[in-house]
């Protein structure tokens, strides 16, 4: 067991390194509890995948997606992905990269809008 915890904190932490730019934007007003005081951590295990950034207590996990989540096989994969976060509790949120650049503010809102379990228009 402890190997693997080893080998899940040192993928965590490459893939932090090589955080894309919409991932990086986007983490800026997640971090710190800045998103109104709920606390997200990034590239967090969950099962054999890594979620982009979670918020443990809320169970929300929320993905930047780019280019690569587009063709059939991809958005397969995100759908067994899903499934296998579904089933573990969490609620999982998509925002591709173009949302993030362009609106991240409304990008936001929908994040709050799921902590608080509310509708959003």
């Amino acid at each position: 067991m402890r190997g693997l915890r080893i080998l899940e904190t040192r993928r965590s932490r490459s893939l932090r390194a090589a955080q894309p730019s919409a991932e990086s934007r986007l983490w800026s007003r997640l971090r710190n509890r800045r998103l109104a005081g709920f606390k997200f951590v990034r590239q967090a295990p969950v099962g054999p995948y890594f979620a982009d950034f979670c918020c443990r207590e809320e169970k929300l996990i929320v993905e930047a997606d780019g280019a690569t989540h587009s063709t059939d096989a991809e958005r397969a994969h995100d759908a067994r992905r899903d499934a296998f976060l579904t089933r573990e509790g969490f609620r999982v949120l998509r925002a591709n990269n173009v949302e993030v650049y362009e609106n991240l503010d409304g990008v936001l809102e929908t994040i709050l809008a799921a902590l608080e379990r509310r509708e959003t228009w």
